[in-house]
């Protein structure tokens, strides 16, 4: 079967550009090696959180003076006007997850760490953990889940700078008898989906929550029905009730995923899992397969058009050998941001500035990856994602916005010829 495109990597950012090719009427074919990270990271947005040590409150004008400073970054090319189209759009297609917030100013939201964390766009059962205007908070912990320790959230926003007082207490409560057998977040999630468990937390919490206190509640609120619980909770307590990011594994990032791959196939679009796309057959500068490998061999996918969405180290887009060498895994692309032979690659503190950090493919302004000329390897090739180099996406908390950004941008840039052609034959 050939496709128009074939995305590889099923993260947020190949993920987005999928949606938006399907939209348009694309047949796409969705390859990787597993469901990206979305299970592992907050259903947050985060576009730019910090220049340096300095956090931003404006990511609109930041996102500015950092490609003015820092030419190779995603950023770079990305038109100001595209990112804010693109978080719009994106907004839209999880409207079941309800996102607020946007470029003009960041949220200042608590990790599962008590950091508080810049973020543009956030799931509107997370948004009222806001810290920007300060206030009193209680975080509310369940015994015997492991990954969320409220103590240690209210402890830490203690000793945090923020731009406004905020005064923070630790309550933890204990499950009802018969439901403490597997406290992982999916088995509670499944519980508050199931059975009901929020009157259970309502009636505990009914008379030991300040009238002034917002309540940070483990992001486990549900993975169907969570809107719909996180509504009822704040109803009936009569407060701003919001969800807290836990440990790994991240249930509103497999909301997140479920929604959008929901949309994908409702689209018609094919998705495999459990994959690997290991090269293509090529001609003329353009690839015409994408050959991939599964459990019994290897199959060619004819396509007129590839999104590369495969992800940095961490997801094995990019790969560093035994030798010291650093290697793009599927079409062995040029990379921008490689120390040079010899040259060290690691800093010896973990949070000093990796000489590693940065490396990645590099791309035109198509999101085309190019050769140390600027010349595109191929012209049918678009990149999105982790697997792009010039951002230090954890210090800079920019990953899931570029992401966003250069996975629309690519499907566009995709999309620009056919549209010319069809307005061409329409004359």
């Amino acid at each position: 079967m050939s496709y128009d495109t074939v995305v590889i990597g099923a993260g947020l950012a190949g993920l987005t550009a999928a949606l938006r090719l399907t939209e348009q009427g694309q047949r796409v074919l969705v390859v990787a090696r597993g469901v990206g990270a979305t299970h592992l990271a907050p259903a947050t947005v985060d576009v730019l959180g910090y220049l340096g040590e300095n956090r931003i409150e404006d990511p609109a004008s930041s996102v500015a003076t950092l490609v003015a400073s820092s030419g190779d970054h995603p950023y770079a090319h990305i038109a100001a006007d595209q990112l804010a189209t693109a978080l719009n759009w994106f907004s839209a297609r999880a409207g079941a997850l309800g996102y607020v917030g946007g470029l003009e100013r960041n949220l200042l939201l608590p990790t599962a760490l008590g950091v508080p964390k810049p973020s543009a766009l956030a799931p509107r059962t997370m948004s009222g953990g806001d810290l920007t205007a300060g206030g009193r908070f209680v975080f509310v912990g369940l015994k015997g889940f492991k990954d969320f320790h409220p103590t240690l959230i209210a402890d830490n926003l203690a000793g945090a700078r923020l731009p406004a007082p905020v005064a923070a207490r630790a309550l933890e409560l204990e499950l009802p008898p018969g439901r403490r057998v597997d406290m992982s977040g999916r088995v509670i999630a499944g519980q508050f989906d199931n059975e009901r468990l929020s009157e259970w937390l309502i009636a505990a919490l009914k008379d030991r929550v300040e009238p002034d206190e917002r309540i940070g509640v483990p992001a486990v609120l549900g993975l169907r029905r969570a809107d719909d619980t996180w509504r009822e909770l704040e109803t009936r307590l009569e407060r701003t009730v919001f969800e807290v990011s836990t440990l790994p594994p991240s249930i509103p990032g497999i909301r997140l995923f479920d929604a959008l791959a929901s949309a994908l196939r409702a689209g018609g679009t094919r998705m495999v899992l459990g994959v690997r796309a290991v090269g293509a057959r090529t001609s003329d500068a353009r690839i015409e397969a994408v050959d991939v490998a599964n459990a019994t061999g290897t199959v060619s996918h004819a396509t007129d058009a590839v999104v590369l969405a495969s992800g940095g180290f961490a997801s094995g887009g990019l790969e560093l050998d035994s030798f010291g060498a650093t290697h793009e895994t599927v079409f062995d692309l040029p990379l921008i941001g490689v120390p040079d032979t010899g040259r060290v690659r690691f800093a010896p503190a973990y949070f000093d500035a990796q000489p590693l950090s940065a490396a990645g493919v590099g791309i035109d302004d198509l999101l085309r990856p190019v050769d140390a000329k600027g010349h595109p390897v191929y012209a049918n090739l678009h990149a999105a994602g982790a697997i792009l180099g010039g951002a230090v996406p954890w210090k800079e908390k920019s990953g899931t916005g570029i992401s966003v950004a250069t996975g629309y941008a690519a499907a566009g840039a995709i999309l620009a010829p056919a549209t010319r052609a069809i307005s061409e034959a329409m004359r």
